[in-house]
């Protein structure tokens, strides 16, 4: 990048202020620098959103009238690049030429750091919240009764929140678990277990190459952890990976990792790949009709995943009753001839470093909290394509 000789001062908007504007559904401009393969990745979007993608390397050099034809103009325009110091130049250019312009602090590294806490209204006793990652899709919860909590496929990179929450809430965070091994995120259930937290895998997880089984408790199917008066039960429900693990939470909700979300199924190719994903796809039917579909209709469905085509609830969640889902996903109705089929069409392409995202949450290879954060971004993709799944009815 050249050297900022500029004395232009350039506003800029904090990821949060940005994303409670897309909230309010306020009308939203946004100029993308980024690279065009970066961009086509991952990028803001909203109903109210209009967004411009044009390369930082094509403007750096001065702006000319063709560029600037280019720009959307914005009131403010919202310049973003990938940590900030790109569109903070290319903001100051633009405000030099009499645009209005901010530059969006930390960019999208800054947009990866939003989590949000949403309660999910049940009938059950116990405080149940979701967590929301929007640059990825992500999602967790948070498990409250009495003065124990637990915490159900924690981000390795929020894990002072959920023990800050847990406190505000009035309770320990007595267990971190998670539903599988995950290939689009790190985990926090080390780092939580680091801090006299009891972590849990699922106990079929564990002869993939998880090193550190051992310390940690590994979740058979059919186990229940007491947190407070509420009880989770393991349910085991193989599809996505061998270890896929649901988590039912109260009677009311069932956590169900990447197995089943509210607008799609998993994808099941990131274990075995292409040559076992039939097999894979044929696990998750069962795993589905038998132990899934199988509860009351009322029971809420929460994934650990949301999509971009995904409507919340009322309550600000994603979760929808199975009674709902069984519905509106074609997926959930079919036998397993034509689920293989439509599970397995038109495949989203795989989450960016999988590979390295299920090493380093297997244990066998490690990465510090900058190079976990990086990993991470971009993307979930650990769904099948939603376009045969749904009906439109």
């Amino acid at each position: 990048m050249s050297e900022d000789t500029s004395d232009t001062d350039v506003e800029t908007i904090e990821a949060e202020t940005l994303k409670e504007q897309i909230d309010a559904g306020e009308d939203v401009t946004i100029l993308d620098v980024r690279a065009e393969d970066e961009f086509d990745e991952w990028h803001i979007e909203g109903d109210s959103v209009e967004i411009a993608n044009v390369p930082y390397y094509g403007l750096v050099d001065g702006l000319d009238e063709e560029d600037l034809e280019r720009i959307p103009e914005g009131d403010p325009l919202v310049v973003l690049c990938a940590k900030g110091g790109s569109s903070e130049l290319i903001a100051e250019m633009l405000v030099e030429e009499g645009r209005d312009a901010v530059s969006l602090a930390e960019g999208m590294n800054g947009w990866a750091t939003i989590y949000e806490y949403e309660e999910v209204e049940t009938d059950g006793d116990a405080l149940v919240a979701q967590y929301q990652r929007p640059s990825s899709g992500c999602l967790g919860y948070l498990v409250v009764s009495g003065d124990e909590a637990a915490i159900i496929d924690p981000l390795r990179a929020f894990t002072d929140t959920y023990l800050e929450d847990a406190e505000e809430l009035g309770a320990d965070l007595k267990y971190a678990i998670d539903t599988h091994i995950h290939a689009d995120h790190i985990s926090g259930v080390r780092a939580l277990a680091e801090e006299g937290v009891e972590g849990v895998i699922p106990a079929a997880s564990v002869e993939r190459g998880v090193t550190y089984a051992d310390e940690v408790t590994n979740a058979e199917d059919g186990d229940v952890f007491e947190v407070g008066d509420t009880e989770i039960e393991t349910v085991y429900t193989p599809g996505h990976t061998s270890g896929m693990t649901s988590y039912l939470v109260d009677g009311e909700l069932l956590a169900t990792g990447d197995g089943l979300f509210i607008e799609s199924v998993a994808r099941p190719d990131l274990e075995e790949g292409d040559e076992g994903a039939p097999d894979a796809a044929k696990q998750l039917y069962e795993s589905l009709q038998e132990r899934v579909l199988t509860l009351d209709d009322d029971v809420l469905i929460g994934g650990a995943h949301f999509s971009d085509s995904a409507e919340p609830a009322e309550d600000g969640t994603y979760t929808a009753p199975i009674g709902e889902l069984t519905e509106t996903m074609d997926a959930l109705t079919v036998d397993e001839d034509e689920f293989v089929d439509i599970v397995l069409a038109d495949m989203p392409p795989r989450p960016a470093n999988y590979v390295d995202i299920i090493e380093t949450n297997l244990g066998q290879q490690e990465a510090d909290d900058e190079e976990a954060f990086e990993l991470e971004l971009g993307p979930n993709n650990c769904a099948a394509s939603q376009d045969a799944l749904t009906s439109d009815d």
